[in-house]
Parts: structure tokens; C-alpha cells; sequence
């Protein structure tokens, strides 16, 4: 009980700080909220010119709710790259903390920012286009998009892999896995025009099965227990994703460590 409630502390101490770092570089998050809104709304207003309601809803859920995922995604990925610019990459290591629990914490962290950024999008765009969402099931989205964070916090901790290996092209790499994440999950169309190869992909990204679940709760108001197709795929990734991804960044580490990739900083 006494190890749990020092883990439960470590890890609100890594939320506290980076949301602390948010606040010290507030310039940025307002910066990166205008692209956000900005490429969302240039998506969504190709529904608004072909003027199909249907074709407008979609590509908004797409728009915002990958926002969702890119962001829980982009900062556990990037946690290895915000250490290093902070100069804290050593201490942070040498500190008595257990590595799950600082990749735990800085997960958690990243839900919940992802969560603010992805509300106040959503909010813009619903009030831009006058959206309907009578119909729209909260509860069911809500679901998967909590279940699909899970699966992605396990894919994100494999990307941060990237920046402990490579100083010069990790963060760039992370980015790139995210655009192929974006290719094959359905984002902007439906799965089923790509090519075979590519839907055998889109099977193992969660942004497939969280998307697709989300566009049904909200657009045609699909309650839980109608999506199960879609959920037992995320739940099925969540508790094989994140031991996965703990074991890849312990051994990464580990590697780093030997052969001094870890203190590199250039």
C-alpha cells in the first residue's frame, strides 16, 4: 500500500510538471491550438462546399477527433525529446522512480491536455458550421475515446523509443509514424477504398476501431453495446500495447545507457 502511494505521487508529480511546462510555453499551446483549428476547419469545409451534411459531420469527427489522438500520441511520444530540451534527460533517469511509473504519469498527462484541446476544438468547430448533434450519443464516444487512449498510450511509448535513439532524427520520426498511423486509420474516408494490404494495416491501428465507433455514436446516435465490433479490438490492443511498450522502452533504454545514445544531446 505504502509503494502504490509513493507511485501514485510520483506520477501526479509528472503530470504537475508538465503541466507546469505547458504553462511556461502557453505562447505555443495557443499557437499550435490556431493550426490545429485552422487545418480542421480546411478539412471540414470541403463537406460544407459539396454540401452533404453527412460528408460535413464525418469530416469533423475526423478532424477533432484525431486531433484527440495525435496529441495523446505526439506527447508521449515526444517525452524522451522534452527531456532533453529541458537539460533534465539524466536526472530524470537517475531518479528513484520505476520507468513505468514517469511513462504512466507523463500518459496521463496527455489524456487530460488532450482532452482540454480536443473540447475547446470541438467547441469552435460546432459553433462554425452550427453542427446538430441532437442525436449525438456522449456517452458512447466518450467510452471509446477513453478505451482508444489506452491503446494509443501503448503505441506512443514505443514511438518515444525514437528520440532515446536517434538525438538528430527521433522527434522527426515520430512525427512521420503518426502520419502513417493517419494514412491508414480513416480519418478523412472510409478504410474500405484503401488497398488490401493497407485495410490489413488499418486493422492494428486503434485510431480505426476509435473513429469509426465515435462518427457511429455521434452522427447516428449508436449506443455501446451496438459498437462491440469495435471495442473489444481497443481493448484487446490496450492490454497488448502498454506491457509491449514498457518492455520496448526499458529495453531501449537499457541499450541507450550502454552505448551513451542517453547523454548524447546533439
Amino acid at each position: 500500500m505504502i509503494a502504490l502511494t509513493r507511485d501514485a505521487r510520483a506520477g501526479y508529480a509528472f503530470v504537475e510538471r508538465n503541466f507546469n511546462l505547458t504553462k511556461r510555453y502557453f505562447g505555443w499551446e495557443v499557437a499550435f491550438l490556431v493550426y490545429a483549428v485552422a487545418g480542421a476547419l480546411s478539412v471540414s469545409l470541403i463537406g460544407q462546399s459539396v454540401g452533404s451534411r453527412t460528408l460535413l459531420m464525418s469530416l469533423v469527427i475526423g478532424a477533432v477527433f484525431w486531433n484527440y489522438l495525435s496529441v495523446v500520441f505526439q506527447s508521449i511520444g515526444d517525452t524522451i525529446t522534452w527531456e532533453r530540451w529541458e537539460g533534465t534527460l539524466e536526472y530524470t533517469m537517475m531518479a528513484p522512480v520505476r520507468r513505468s511509473v514517469q511513462l504512466l504519469g507523463s500518459a496521463l498527462y496527455a489524456v487530460i491536455y488532450g482532452l482540454i484541446h480536443t473540447a475547446i476544438l470541438l467547441a469552435i468547430l460546432a459553433l462554425f458550421f452550427s453542427l446538430d448533434l441532437g442525436r449525438a450519443n456522449f456517452a458512447a464516444a466518450a467510452l471509446f475515446m477513453g478505451v482508444g487512449s489506452a491503446s494509443f498510450i501503448g503505441v506512443g511509448m514505443l514511438a518515444a523509443i525514437l528520440p532515446m535513439m536517434s538525438v538528430e532524427r527521433g522527434s522527426q520520426m515520430v512525427f512521420v509514424l503518426q502520419s502513417c498511423l493517419l494514412l491508414v486509420s480513416g480519418v478523412y474516408y472510409p478504410t474500405t477504398i484503401l488497398p488490401g494490404w493497407m485495410q490489413l494495416v488499418s486493422r492494428v491501428s486503434p485510431a480505426t476501431y476509435v473513429l469509426d465507433a465515435v462518427r457511429k455514436a455521434l452522427i447516428d446516435g449508436a449506443s455501446a453495446s451496438q459498437l462491440l465490433p469495435d471495442l473489444w479490438p481497443l481493448l484487446v490492443m490496450a492490454f497488448v500495447f502498454i506491457p509491449v511498450g514498457l518492455w520496448g522502452f526499458g529495453q531501449a533504454e537499457r541499450y541507450a545507457k550502454r552505448t551513451g545514445k542517453l547523454k548524447r544531446v546533439g
